[in-house]
């Protein structure tokens, strides 16, 4: 099931996603957040939902909000085989431990949110990623145990300024600028979204496929980051986290060119659909 979250009047609803002739409706489920409303959306018969879908808003007449509003964005690096810092060997042994690094709340944004390029950041890039979403708290929960804290998965692109990140030795600054980091569109559940060790991802930038690899190649499945990452903090509902990008193409990484106000990036990934990013410049 897709789940999203959308302005209706003054406020923000939550909905389930809903096929009907061809086009996706949204069907009301409440103004609670996604996480507390997953039993609603489960536990309704399809019927129930196809009838009240037939008289609901078509979701290209919707605006979109985050699907949540997390309390920590946590990120992994170099999660990819082949997807490695500079000078280090690709074909090098796999990491012991995940690269793990935060995200600021500053930087959430919409599906639909535009990204302002920031006028002293020179060197703009992104990185398409699976984004895990909790459902149920989780501390020291185990490897076998950690599906069932997930509530499903989504989208985000990690926007981020590399001459930023090349000033000191934490990411922090290069990661944190406003808005660098779209989320959604929606929440697909893990019964629709399947095996998250199995999904192709894919970015898309000026037309071309700049970045084209499985999940399967990750270093980190998503059962053990959410092990590793509750051993030392408590992971609530609506907590993110973003499971680290694919090394972009060769002919990409020759032709990398930093985004400029104009630009846009889709990021794609199998069952889960699609996030697109545009760029716009900052204020005169």
């Amino acid at each position: 099931m897709r789940l999203v979250r959308y302005r209706a009047g003054a406020g923000v609803r939550s909905g389930a996603v809903v096929a009907v002739e061809g086009a996706d409706r949204v069907v009301d489920l409440g103004d609670a957040p996604l996480t507390e409303v997953l039993s609603i959306g489960r536990d309704a018969a399809p019927d129930t939902l196809a009838e009240a879908a037939a008289s609901a808003p078509l979701l290209a007449d919707v605006v979109l909000e985050p699907p949540v509003r997390p309390g920590k964005i946590l990120c992994l690096g170099y999660n990819y085989r082949g997807h490695v810092p500079d000078s280090v060997d690709p074909t090098a042994d796999d990491p012991a431990f995940p690269d793990v690094f935060v995200k600021t709340p500053n930087t959430l944004g919409g599906p639909s949110d535009p990204v302002v390029v920031p006028a002293v950041a020179d060197d703009v890039d992104y990185e398409g990623e699976i984004a895990v979403v909790i459902g149920r708290r989780a501390k020291d929960v185990s490897e076998a145990d950690a599906p069932a804290h997930v509530a499903g998965y989504t989208i985000l692109n990690d926007v981020s300024d590399r001459s930023w990140q090349r000033r000191q030795s934490q990411w922090a600054m290069g990661k944190c600028f406003d808005g660098f980091a779209p989320l959604g569109p929606w929440l697909v559940t893990p019964d629709e979204a399947g095996d998250p060790q199995d999904m192709l991802v894919e970015v898309v930038r000026d037309g071309v496929v700049t970045v084209s690899q499985s999940t399967a190649t990750t270093i980190f499945p998503v059962a053990s980051v959410v092990s590793y990452l509750s051993s030392v903090m408590t992971l609530e509902p609506g907590d993110v986290i973003s499971t680290g990008t694919p090394q972009k193409l060769p002919e990409a990484q020759e032709a990398h060119r930093p985004l400029r106000p104009g630009d846009a990036v889709t990021v794609r990934i199998e069952r889960l659909g699609e996030l697109t990013t545009t760029f716009i410049g900052g204020p005169a």
